[in-house]
């Protein structure tokens, strides 16, 4: 029996600054993400949980995969740590309570220092996750539909949003 209010519940709980339930047909696929990544990402060819990783798996085969679930929790924070975090503890509840592949998307805050950047294995490889938007989602369209803050940061001095998602079948 699905739990996504539980969920919602235990994410603000555990410290994010918004949580919501999203069904599968709400979350947005756009495959032009692996562009930003490319071409606009200086972490491209260097962290564990990114697309450019040997072996990772496309945004179009992402897409293939995630279609398989069918709800899940979209988790929001000011602080990327604290998106990893919580949506690493509900992806983990989830799995308790027999949703085994639960699985969470969040940008990667683990370490201090990514040793993949110094071309050394990831030190925690059972925690990283690869991030929302490197999987082919587009988080602008998805997260605006809930009414979720978000905008391109013009300046440094802009309040960063980080968005993570557990998804659950």
């Amino acid at each position: 029996m699905p739990k996504p209010e539980l969920y919602v519940s235990r994410a603000l709980a555990l410290g994010a600054d918004h949580a919501v339930h999203f069904t599968l047909d709400e979350i947005v696929f756009d495959s032009r993400t692996i562009l930003k990544c490319m071409y606009g990402c200086a972490d491209w060819g260097k962290g564990h949980t990114c697309p450019s990783r040997p072996g990772s798996l496309k945004p179009w085969e992402y897409r293939k995969v995630f279609q398989e679930y069918a709800w899940g929790v979209i988790i929001h924070s000011t602080k990327k740590k604290t998106a990893q975090e919580v949506s690493f503890a509900i992806e983990r509840e989830a799995f308790l309570d027999g949703y085994y592949f639960a699985f969470s998307l969040s940008d990667c805050a683990l370490c201090t220092e990514c040793l993949g950047f110094k071309g050394q294995p990831c030190v925690q490889p059972k925690k990283a996750r690869p991030a929302f938007h490197s999987v082919g989602i587009d988080v602008f369209r998805t997260v605006r539909q809930f009414g979720l803050p978000i905008e391109t940061l013009k300046d440094e001095k802009q309040e960063e949003n980080w968005y993570s998602a557990v998804f659950i079948a």
